[in-house]
């Protein structure tokens, strides 16, 4: 029997906060049981923070640099293999539910049928969530102000002033999580018996704005909640030079990064008890011990770390650095569930992994490695475009167990962590000279991975468009096959 796939898809998680992850004041009952009953990734890391090109490498098992798609406004190239085509050319049932973040916003990767709810972009407008919204009556004003450029310019200075925290103006039966989870159950239940069966579920959620329903959204009292490890009273000036802020980070205090803190935490447990939604149908539907199941992210978020919010500055740890919890099916060999895996690991393995766990070779062009390989990798590597696209700034993160090289723009500069001293990334030792061995080799391994390890690989897509003479290229290529065949000598 097919092991049955399910890809539980957070946005903007950071990784300390679930309960499995050593947070004891967030209520995640329902994810930590699925680390308990699989695997608990804790050096799990991004190759990209931003929506989108994250995604397209999650699906891809490539890196931006090799997809090209860099933006959220971008589309994966026709004819790269992801595993869901992979999947479905095998005979897998493939669906997508909730945020894929596409352009076009239906764009075709792989999925028999894509039921969206979107956040960003052309994609609000198009999809099938805001679509149920207005037949109810009813809009997402918050989530609008935050989300939409032309309505956040004209947003009150009470929006500014809370960085976005309130409670949603939806009730929690139309609020986006549990519309999408309703689409998955939907889904689960017309699953086929004998197993082949991919879902992918996309929440919009705990990305900004910060507007749990209630009643998650007076489940956490701020003035209890402690702050995460990396919070300083200001932001550092190298940190503000580098990006002021989707809100002005000099603005932010202990009281207000606490109410932030409640609603983060009360979107997060609303997420958590749909999780138990979907875990319940399929124990019920006894599909549960033939399911693969993985909770992840698309990247972190910085909840204060440096005195800073949401992402778009370095790639530091609570960006990078993201959940990964994998359940595997019973009928898997050796499967390593109830355990801990602590290798350095990219989101780009999910991928691979997969594959391997249903039968199917990867593409030539897929990067990752076994998940279930615990020696993992020798570093973890992340990278983003910055500044405009007239004018881009690449930035790139390469991260051993020790030590952390950030570069942005250029090799002269660079940040350099030692992670054993320094684990919230204060002090940067680039120019001591006590570090110049280790330095001079994070480097170098930057350099291999983008010149030679890490490059594009050949891609051959014989679907491409072409003009349309294709009945006589059939006709003509039939023709000039027959003929070598029956004449050729061979030397």
């Amino acid at each position: 029997m097919k092991p049955n796939i399910v890809i539980i898809h957070a946005d903007q998680h950071r990784y300390d906060c679930l309960g499995c992850a050593g947070n004891t004041q967030i209520k995640t009952p329902n994810i930590d049981q699925l680390a308990s009953d699989g695997v608990l990734h804790t050096e799990h890391y991004t190759v990209y923070p931003v929506c989108t090109p994250s995604r397209y490498s999650l699906i891809s098992g490539q890196y931006t640099h090799q997809h090209c798609a860099w933006t959220n406004v971008s589309t994966l190239p026709t004819g790269f293999k992801t595993f869901p085509k992979l999947l479905k050319e095998q005979g897998y049932r493939t669906t997508a539910v909730g945020k894929m973040h596409m352009t076009p916003t239906y764009q075709d990767v792989g999925y028999d049928s894509l039921v969206l709810s979107e956040q960003n972009g052309e994609g609000r407008f198009e999809d099938d969530y805001h679509s149920y919204l207005m037949e109810q009556n009813l809009v997402d004003a918050i989530d609008i102000t935050d989300q939409v450029d032309n309505y956040r310019a004209k947003a009150s200075q009470t929006y500014y002033d809370h960085f976005g925290a309130f409670e949603s103006d939806l009730p929690v039966e139309h609020h986006s999580t549990s519309w999408i989870t309703r689409q998955a159950l939907s889904d689960i239940a017309c699953w086929n018996e004998d197993g082949g069966n991919l879902l992918m579920v996309g929440y919009i959620k705990p990305h900004h704005p910060f507007d749990p329903p209630a009643p998650y959204s007076t489940m956490y009292q701020p003035s209890e909640l402690t702050l995460l490890d990396g919070y300083t009273e200001q932001v550092p000036q190298s940190d503000f030079d580098n990006h002021h802020g989707f809100f002005d980070h000099r603005t932010l205090s202990k009281e207000k990064l606490q109410s932030i803190m409640a609603n983060y935490y009360g979107t997060i447990t609303q997420i958590d008890d749909n999780v138990g939604e979907l875990i319940a149908k399929l124990k019920a539907n006894g599909t549960y011990d033939n399911t693969m199941i993985i909770y992840t992210s698309d990247h972190g978020e910085y909840l204060g770390y440096h005195h800073m919010l949401l992402k778009g500055n370095y790639l530091y740890d609570p960006l990078a650095k993201i959940p990964l919890i994998i359940k595997y099916p019973k009928s898997i060999d050796n499967s390593p569930n109830h355990a801990t895996n602590t290798a350095l690991s990219e989101n780009i393995d999910v991928c691979t992994t997969i594959l391997n766990c249903c039968g199917v070779k990867q593409a030539n062009s897929m990067c990752g490695i076994d998940l279930r390989d615990t020696q993992g990798r020798e570093y973890a590597f992340s990278e983003g475009q910055y500044g405009t696209d007239k004018n881009p700034c690449h930035g790139y993160m390469i991260r051993t167990t020790k030590f952390k090289l950030i570069v942005t723009g250029s090799l002269e500069q660079a940040l350099f962590f030692d992670l054993v001293k320094d684990k919230n990334e204060l002090c940067n030792e680039i120019n001591n000279p006590d570090y110049a061995t280790q330095i001079s080799q994070l480097k170098a391994m930057l350099v291999d991975k983008m010149l030679f390890s890490g490059g594009s690989k050949n891609h051959a897509d014989p679907a491409a468009p072409q003009l349309k003479v294709q009945a006589h290229l059939d006709e003509k290529t039939k023709t000039l096959g027959e003929f070598i065949k029956q004449t050729i000598q061979l030397f």
